[in-house]
């Protein structure tokens, strides 16, 4: 009796072993810390209408954040991975950004939602 009870404690310890090492789903990147003071500023402000989110892309061969225009005549904005504005790709007066990167919403990839204004 002991021996099967030891038995199964071994057999359920190494099925736990086993389930833990080998994650099957990628593991996400680490969000930047200029992303996370972003956010931080963000939530410092008024709640925008539409609320404010952020999304990941690759564009042109690299990771990119966008935050979509959030109303009227303001810009989008364009991030590189290090926090460096890239353009505004929509937006402004027209509603078609800077003109600094007219092809963003043709070419993107890879979408992903990073961040969204939870209190609108």
């Amino acid at each position: 009796m002991k021996a099967r009870i030891a038995g199964t404690c071994i057999l359920l310890a190494a099925c736990s072993l086993l389930a833990c090492s080998g994650s099957s789903s990628p593991t996400e990147p680490e969000q930047p810390a200029w992303l996370t003071a972003l956010i931080a500023q963000i939530q410092a402000q008024p709640v925008t209408n539409p609320p404010s989110s952020i999304w990941r892309y690759r564009y042109r061969g690299q990771v990119v954040y966008h935050r979509p225009a959030v109303c009227c005549d303001v810009f989008g904005d364009l991030y590189d991975a290090q926090g460096s504005l890239l353009c505004h790709p929509d937006g402004g007066f027209a509603g078609n950004g800077d003109g600094r990167c007219p092809d963003f919403f043709d070419v993107r990839t890879d979408e992903t939602l990073i961040w969204s204004d939870p209190r609108g």
